[in-house]
């Protein structure tokens, strides 16, 4: 494990601007001492005490509010801590912080406090990262699987599995350095099926974190299709809100429009591209190439059929452009027609919908939430990045190794050593094994003062 700096750093805890309060937080070892120079007396550990906040050698008052310190192990970082809550202005708060500075703290990083509580133990990877989700969350849901990943819900997934694969390498190892006993574990069936098992929960684990991932990330999906199918209505219509002008102009949309919406807590990127056409207009060019970027970029598409005209053949045109995505055949204006709301019977990626009226709209949102695999869990979801799944998919392809070595080649030193690459790879989830650059990565992707 890496040692955390000996050094001592100051930042401001809270977010920038005015506000009715305002946390400048002192870390490490002289943090007590810097602060005894600008409280008098310093309030007992755990307690918070109203008192003043005054220059070291004139003793002139900078701020009044409370104050509170934590000592070793039991704090954040696990080192001596020291708080001070003043009032929100941002020139009180940065006069705080330089006279701290100048009585021997430096300034902290993005996430160096964050960084600390996992150096020093207090959290391990999978949770600091859940730090940083919990802050960014964007409902309530992704809020709720942030809070369950911080308190260690994947992480003591994550150890399960690593606590069985662990117990299978050694007997493993153990009987291949002590031949003389002529045992042959190999014919242990007890040896394949715990192999066997850890793959059932390795792809447990897995479906589990790619559900986390699509509540932290959501998905993007391109609206596209002819001029005047209706495109900007749809967006406007699951937005909630006028996002985009519509009229019965065709090529109206000549930018990019985005809107976010939330499907049982998921994100959705929703973004409405300019018509797919031929054009002589230079704007309307350039938002038909901006329209393809996204179009290559988005996780799914929605392809916008004008219901009075059927699927033409500028839409098939479209159709065999596009890149192999998840496609939803959208066919809008069914105001207009006979077809009836809701999706196809015989075909489960073509729907119905008016987005005047919005007849359809809650099938569409249900169809979105099934083509990215996304299900909704009561109690037991937690957030997850795709670091996650990278590592969970690398153990998985090496447990799958050691089952082959074990039934096929018969091979024990080769299941074991698949074994030990699969645990290094759990162990980079939770921070066992973690390169520097990726924890400079992880950590400089936090806000100062976190």
């Amino acid at each position: 494990m890496l040692k955390s700096p000996a050094d001592t750093i100051v930042a401001i805890a809270t977010a920038p601007g005015k506000g009715g309060v305002g946390i400048v937080r002192i870390a490490g070892p002289e943090a007590h001492a810097i602060a005894a120079r600008l409280v008098l007396p310093l309030p007992p550990v755990r307690y918070a005490r109203h008192v003043q906040f005054r220059q070291p050698d004139t003793q002139e008052i900078i701020d009044d509010g409370l104050c509170l310190v934590f000592a070793t192990p039991h704090s954040y970082t696990g080192e001596d801590i020291v708080e001070l809550q003043g009032h929100g202005g941002p020139v009180v708060l940065d006069t705080l912080l330089q006279v701290i500075v100048q009585l021997g703290a430096r300034l902290a990083r993005p996430g160096e406090f964050t960084e600390r509580a996992f150096l020093n133990g207090r959290i391990d990877l999978a949770q600091a990262e859940a730090v940083a989700d919990l802050i960014d969350a964007g409902s309530q849901a992704a809020a709720q699987a942030a809070s369950r990943a911080l308190q260690g819900a994947f992480s003591q997934r994550v150890e399960q599995i690593n606590t069985a694969l662990i117990e299978l390498r050694m007997y493993i190892e153990s009987a291949l350095d002590f031949p003389e006993e002529e045992i042959d574990f190999l014919a242990d069936d007890r040896i394949v099926q715990k192999n066997q098992q850890l793959l059932v929960d390795l792809d447990s684990l897995m479906a589990e974190t790619n559900q986390g991932i699509l509540l932290r990330e959501g998905m993007r999906v391109a609206i596209v299709g002819q001029p005047n199918a209706g495109k900007s209505s749809l967006l406007n219509q699951l937005a909630g809100d006028d996002r985009a002008i519509v009229t019965d102009i065709p090529g109206t949309t000549r930018d990019v429009l985005r809107a976010e919406i939330q499907i049982d807590g998921m994100p959705v990127h929703i973004i409405d591209t300019a018509g797919l056409r031929q054009s002589d207009d230079l704007i309307e060019q350039e938002g038909i190439r901006r329209a393809w970027q996204e179009i290559r970029s988005a996780d799914a598409i929605m392809l916008m059929i004008d219901d009075r005209f059927g699927v033409t053949s500028e839409d098939q045109h479209t159709i065999q452009q596009l890149p192999p995505k998840p496609l939803i055949q959208v066919h809008n204006k069914i105001d207009l027609t006979d077809r009836v709301a809701g999706l196809d019977p015989d075909q489960t990626t073509v729907i119905g919908i008016s987005a005047k009226t919005g007849d359809g709209i809650q099938d569409l949102r249900s169809c979105l939430k099934s083509l990215m695999g996304y299900q909704t869990t009561e109690g037991g979801q937690f957030i997850a990045r795709r670091r996650h799944l990278d590592a969970l998919q690398q153990a998985h392809r090496e447990v799958v190794a050691s089952l082959t070595a074990l039934t096929e080649n018969r091979a024990g030193e080769l299941a074991a050593e698949s074994l030990r690459r699969a645990q290094l790879a759990l162990d980079e989830i939770t921070g066992k094994f973690t390169a520097d650059d990726l924890l400079g990565k992880i950590f400089g992707s936090f806000c100062i003062g976190k």
